[in-house]
């Protein structure tokens, strides 16, 4: 089972209830002011679950507002994105540059970097909330805006695969063990990838710039699901997105490495995932190796010892000691 946190308001006193669930989603998410007529006998729940950078929680409270002000922006800003999936419950959302409804089965988008004013016109509230540091999930300040309120369907497209994983997930998750938490992360951070990178492509009279950028993210999302390909090349790539290779080549010269580094220093990231893992201690380091793309033991090696400073043996050695 992954590890998890409940938290029920009927654990504490009448009159702590309310003050105490302000303070834990200022914690879950970032610091806001709470607003409700009556604060007497709150009652809410939340289930939190960590998953390496992410945090993936599931809440049912009373009608509330939530307004997150340039004071606190100022004070304290976690700089990530917050995707709300309404299961029950409807509201209204205003931002500088959108207002919005939203009812059940919509997506909603938030940054804690941008004012916010959110209130429930309904009655309880029932959602299953996502937050993704922007590091992880690196978007232009001028698209976020293109996202950032914007109720989006998890009805079809990419908006229902993430639900559809994120329900399963917060469900029931006696199927995976704690070290599978950042492994979810990531699928979840590829699923936001994708789903960002949906709703831009279907904006009208998006700028060249903007086009490139979504691209990029959905090649990037691309390249992760398929780390395990050993036919994955710049070529292959380019194919399956009907670009040719040397554009591919130009929308990487903004990052930080070129289309092949970019996939070595993934599958890298996943094979020292693997190797810190308990729960393959006996799988074979040349097996992890081949599993994300180095065939050859002797390039493996040679590349992780030029990435991380140690040999795959040597560093798999030191993390599973750590965990005795």
């Amino acid at each position: 089972m992954l590890d998890e946190t409940v938290f029920r308001t009927d654990a504490l006193p009448v009159a702590d209830r309310f003050d105490y669930w302000v303070e834990l989603l200022g914690r879950t998410h970032a610091p806001m002011e709470l607003r409700r007529d009556c604060t007497d006998d709150f009652r809410a729940s939340q289930r939190l679950l960590q998953l390496g950078g992410v945090t993936l929680w599931s809440a049912t409270h009373q009608p509330l507002g939530f307004r997150r002000t340039p004071k606190l922006i100022r004070q304290s800003d976690p700089e990530a994105y917050h995707l709300s999936l309404v299961l029950k419950g409807t509201g209204k959302g205003e931002w500088r540059h959108r207002e919005t409804e939203y009812k059940p089965h919509d997506l909603l988008v938030t940054s804690t970097s941008l004012p916010y004013d959110i209130r429930s016109t309904g009655g309880p509230v029932t959602l299953i909330a996502l937050e993704t540091p922007k590091d992880l999930l690196p978007l232009p300040r001028d698209m976020a805006p293109r996202i950032v309120g914007a109720p989006m369907s998890a009805r079809k497209g990419m908006g229902a695969l993430l639900a559809r994983f994120i329900t399963q997930l917060t469900a029931d998750t006696t199927a995976y063990q704690p070290s599978d938490g950042p492994r979810l992360g990531t699928i979840l951070n590829d699923l936001v990838a994708a789903l960002f990178a949906q709703r831009l492509e279907a904006g009208d009279c998006l700028p060249p710039e903007t086009h490139r950028r979504t691209l990029t993210l959905r090649i990037q999302a691309f390249i992760r699901e398929h780390l395990h390909d050993p036919q994955l090349t710049p070529t292959s790539i380019a194919a399956a997105h009907h670009i040719s290779t040397s554009y591919l080549h130009r929308l990487f010269r903004d990052e930080d490495a070129t289309v092949a580094e970019w996939i070595r220093r993934r599958r890298l990231e996943a094979a020292r995932r693997d190797l810190t893992d308990p729960a393959l201690h006996a799988t074979p380091i040349q097996a992890i190796a081949a599993r994300w793309g180095f065939p050859r033991a002797t390039d493996f090696s040679r590349a992780y010892r030029a990435a991380y400073g140690a040999t795959p043996k040597d560093h798999r050695h030191q993390a599973l000691n750590r965990h005795k």
